[in-house]
């Protein structure tokens, strides 16, 4: 009778999960996935530390929330003034500076608002709006939205009419919708080399110094949501600084060009 439950006991212990792998939960930006960036880095964090990342990509500002109701444990995201704010509220602790790329204005060969070279990136998006050529946005409060609209208000102009279509869908996405209509769209350069190959957009307007697109990550605060699971939450934040994670960034490309920097 024992020997039976011995060996019933083993079956069933044989049969269970593997419960040692434990589970982090990060909410980050489509960009970061789109552009094929956590496929590279990822892998290596979860197998060193036993565990495996859920990731949740969306927008930024949705990012934030499911951080600010405590549904991650981590969020990796691009609207600083939204992190500050986020900070500040108490819903995250211990910001810290990942990586950058810029953001690069696109349209199609044909350039019907005559941007193309530009070096403003206010004056194109004033260009666009007084050509009333198509421009679709995210219009998904996201990081890119987010520094659309700052353009956008720059410029002094109040978006919208026929010419202006909100898709409320992530980056690589609206890419697609933007090629098939012809029309400008704001991106960060990183999915936009990942989708280069997919789509005829090119390279309208770049080097602003208003197109710059930093990436922060940030705990989500414990004493407000305490079954965030710190220290597994440290050592990916960890990761993401050190220099193998650095290199790892740094190293990811796309049709041989780099996709993102580190920070200093």
């Amino acid at each position: 009778m024992l020997r039976h439950f011995v060996i019933t006991a083993l079956l069933v212990l044989l049969a269970m999960p593997a419960f040692a792998i434990e589970h982090l939960r990060l909410a980050t930006t489509t960009s970061t996935e789109n552009s094929g960036l956590l496929a590279e880095l990822l892998p290596p964090f979860e197998k060193a530390n036993d565990c495996h990342i859920d990731v949740i990509a969306v927008g930024t500002g949705k990012a934030l929330k499911l951080g600010e109701t405590g549904d991650v444990d981590v969020v990796l995201v691009h609207a600083r003034s939204k992190e500050d704010k986020f900070v500040a509220a108490g819903y995250g602790v211990d910001r810290r500076d990942v990586m950058y790329n810029d953001f690069v204005i696109l349209g199609p060969k044909s350039d019907p608002a005559g941007i193309q070279g530009l070096k403003d990136a206010v004056a194109a998006m004033t260009k666009i709006a007084l050509a009333q050529a198509t421009f679709v946005s995210r219009g998904d409060d996201s990081g890119t939205n987010t520094r659309e609209l700052q353009l956008w208000k720059a410029a002094g102009i109040k978006a919208e009419g026929d010419w202006y279509l909100e898709a409320g869908r992530g980056m690589g996405e609206v890419l697609t919708m933007a090629d098939e209509r012809r029309g400008y769209t704001l991106s960060d350069r990183g999915t936009y080399l990942a989708y280069r190959d997919k789509i005829d957009l090119g390279v309208m307007v770049e080097g602003d110094k208003r197109l710059f697109n930093p990436y922060g990550v940030i705990m989500v605060n414990p004493a407000r949501h305490p079954h965030v699971k710190v220290k597994l939450a440290r050592k990916f934040m960890d990761f993401l600084t050190s220099d193998t994670g650095r290199k790892l960034i740094t190293g990811y490309r796309r049709g041989g060009e780099q996709l993102f920097y580190v920070a200093d």
